[in-house]
């Protein structure tokens, strides 16, 4: 019986993605040990006749908190938002859960090993948005004397999800938790934490982000212990471009000692003439080899 699970989401425009992401674990040997399991938010029976041979269990993604339909508006993708706060509830079998957004995919195992260990005692496994080289989440327009304007996603959410001032102050320059990749226990209250705190923020504010600002009101302001792990656990590439090793045909930090990133996570796109590379593959950039040669490449998985 496996005992760890990874999990994503999509819809049928996003399909192409996860199918990369579950080809990029199972080439893995050690993906022989780990389910996949898979949240359905608009597949065609297609695609999920073509997930089924891949993945151990498939199910539809639902409303797990009641939100106005004038906020959906047919966005079923938006259940993204929603369902992965409530895991243990579509999929009890499992001991640690593992969730990876379908826009990223996996090049080094270790970095999973990581997660599953940083989820123990109940303890949440996640990464800041900051680091070297990592583009400034957080901005203040000083005005006059004291007076400044406070710039920031997480101050953005909140005031937006009418959370209250003094939290919202809290969050405005905690370095930002992205939500995208994430462990946790399945008897873990951090679950419970995150879901009555994914209620508050989804009564006032909009859908997209709403678990995202939950999650840092949980850390931040509930203090639910989290093991931090390293950026490149979760490599936000619209945030800072990898660099590429030539010789073992692989992306890299861009900084010394130049690790191997373990995740590399598409958030945001990556956009070149108007096109988003998620949803053109043959989209090329170019990008840094540690020989400091330019080379045009994707980021997807096997390009």
């Amino acid at each position: 019986m496996k005992k760890n699970v990874i999990v994503s989401l999509a819809d049928a425009n996003y399909f192409p993605l996860l199918e990369e992401l579950v080809d990029s674990i199972k080439r893995f040997k050690e993906s022989e040990n780990v389910a996949i399991c898979i949240l359905d938010a608009g597949l065609t029976q297609q695609q999920k006749e073509k997930l089924s041979n891949k993945v151990d269990e498939i199910k539809s993604a639902e409303w797990d908190i009641e939100v106005s339909e004038s906020k959906v508006k047919g966005k079923e993708w938006l259940k993204s938002q929603v369902s992965r706060a409530f895991l243990p509830k579509y999929f009890p079998a499992y001991e640690k859960y593992l969730w990876i957004d379908c826009d990223a995919w996996v090049n080094n195992w270790s970095c999973l090993e990581l997660y599953f260990k940083a989820c123990d005692n109940g303890k949440l496994g996640i990464t800041q948005t900051i680091g070297p080289g990592y583009k400034i989440t957080s901005k203040v327009n000083w005005l006059i004397g004291k007076l400044a304007i406070i710039k920031s996603q997480n101050f953005k959410h909140a005031l937006k999800s009418k959370i209250g001032y003094d939290k919202a102050r809290k969050l405005a320059f905690a370095p930002h938790i992205n939500i995208g990749v994430f462990s946790l226990e399945k008897n873990s209250t951090g679950w419970i934490t995150w879901q009555n705190n994914l209620e508050k923020t989804l009564k006032a504010g909009n859908i997209f982000g709403s678990e995202g600002l939950a999650i840092n009101m949980s850390v931040y302001i509930d203090d639910l212990k989290t093991e931090f792990l390293p950026l490149n656990c979760n490599w936000i590439t619209s945030n800072l471009l990898p660099k590429y090793d030539e010789q073992q045909k692989t992306f890299v930090e861009p900084y010394l000692p130049n690790y191997k990133i373990g995740i590399i996570h598409l958030a945001a796109g990556i956009w070149k003439d108007g096109k988003d590379m998620r949803v053109d593959k043959s989209v090329q950039i170019e990008i840094e080899t540690l020989n400091n040669k330019k080379i045009f490449k994707s980021l997807r998985y096997n390009s």
